[in-house]
């Protein structure tokens, strides 16, 4: 799951970024992100499998990243837009190139929205990856489908509750990120030496 939406963020910032400046290609980027976001996960696993000729652990990674792309690209290119263009400016009238423009003045501005994408991200990701023991991929929803199966309680709970708390734990480590960098932002200046 981590690994699907590291491998998104990856694929997906760098993407956002190119696609931003054109606004045809950028609509035409993110409606395919969003066409695949509409596909019914086991549909998709049954695509990857057929396609991949395999089943197991790397049609599941596949499809957790094409899950995992559209919030991370969309955020992106919303934080991106959202920078004011008086700061756009302050950056080029500093002398900076484009690429140091976006690395020291864009990217860190657009940081909390980009955040918001990769939290989103998690949350479809460890959602999705239950489904992913239909096709022999493990974890923690293989013990949820042999419960179904069985008609077990005690297992599709010891399923159901880990993966719960996955996705508690995750937004907790989200919440505690996005309070520091609130609290980064409101830190007034270290005063300055009489």
């Amino acid at each position: 799951m981590a690994v699907s939406v590291g491998v998104a963020i990856l694929i997906g910032v760098p993407l956002a970024i190119l696609v931003l400046p054109h606004l045809r290609l950028r609509a035409v980027v993110l409606g395919f992100a969003s066409i695949l976001q509409t596909v019914p996960s086991l549909a998709l696993l049954a695509v990857l499998i057929s396609m991949l000729g395999a089943i197991g652990a790397m049609p599941a990674l596949i499809a957790l990243t094409l899950y995992s792309l559209l919030p991370i690209m969309r955020n992106t290119v919303t934080g991106l837009t959202e920078v004011p263009n008086g700061l756009r400016l302050a950056g080029t009238a500093l002398g900076m190139t484009p690429p140091q423009s976006l690395q020291l003045v864009l990217l860190p501005l657009a940081l909390p929205t980009l955040l918001a994408g990769v939290r989103t991200a998690t949350a479809i990701a460890i959602g999705t990856a239950t489904i992913a023991a239909f096709i022999s991929a493990g974890g923690f929803g293989e013990r949820i489908v042999t419960g179904l199966a069985l008609n077990d309680r005690e297992l599709l709970l010891a399923g159901a509750l880990p993966a719960a708390a996955m996705a508690l734990i995750s937004e907790g480590i989200f919440e505690l990120i996005e309070f520091a960098m609130r609290r980064r932002r409101r830190a007034p200046p270290s005063s300055l030496p009489p």
